[in-house]
């Protein structure tokens, strides 16, 4: 009869302490089923123009993207990025950092005018006025974070150069 008595007490302590994950049951494997939230990189002192803090990963297999900008016949811009080492994360993605995913940001002239999840964009042409222009492809964790090398984004920049019309430029 006394063991049932300390029985008793330990399952009324575990259900006070949140039920049987409180008391170690089923705990363990909760941890194996789950995606692990450990860091991917080292976060650096170093930030973006936005205030976004640059996320620090080895050169061998980091992130690299590529950028080609061409006219297109409606007075806009086919932006079409190249990417290594990276996948784009659909929305509704959790805001973790995983190795080599997250979205793409689109800047013109360092002004924010994007945010990719996919390898293609149409550039309005409203936003490239007349004018030699940079446009630049960054690279970001699912976190918001800047993906870096040696300290350095993990960006692209290509100069495009916008006419009166369409068919000049």
């Amino acid at each position: 009869m006394r063991w049932t008595c300390g029985l008793l007490a330990a399952l009324a302590v575990c259900a006070l302490l949140g039920g049987a994950a409180g008391c170690g049951t089923g705990d363990a494997h909760e941890r194996e089923t789950t995606v692990p939230t450990s860091p991917v990189g080292t976060l650096g002192d170093e930030m973006d123009e936005d205030g976004r803090l640059y996320r620090e990963v080895g050169a061998k297999g980091a992130p690299a993207v590529a950028i080609e900008i061409q006219p297109d016949s409606a007075g806009g811009w086919d932006v079409r990025l190249t990417v290594r080492n990276f996948r784009f994360s659909p929305a509704g993605s959790r805001t973790v950092p995983v190795a080599g995913r997250g979205v793409a940001r689109l800047y013109v002239d360092g002004r924010a005018v994007a945010r990719l999840r996919t390898a293609e964009y149409r550039l309005a042409g409203r936003l490239v006025p007349r004018g030699t222009h940079h446009v630049t492809a960054r690279l970001y964790a699912d976190d918001g974070t800047v993906w870096a090398v040696h300290h350095k984004p993990v960006e692209s920049t290509a100069d495009i150069t916008a006419s009166g019309s369409a068919a000049e430029g």
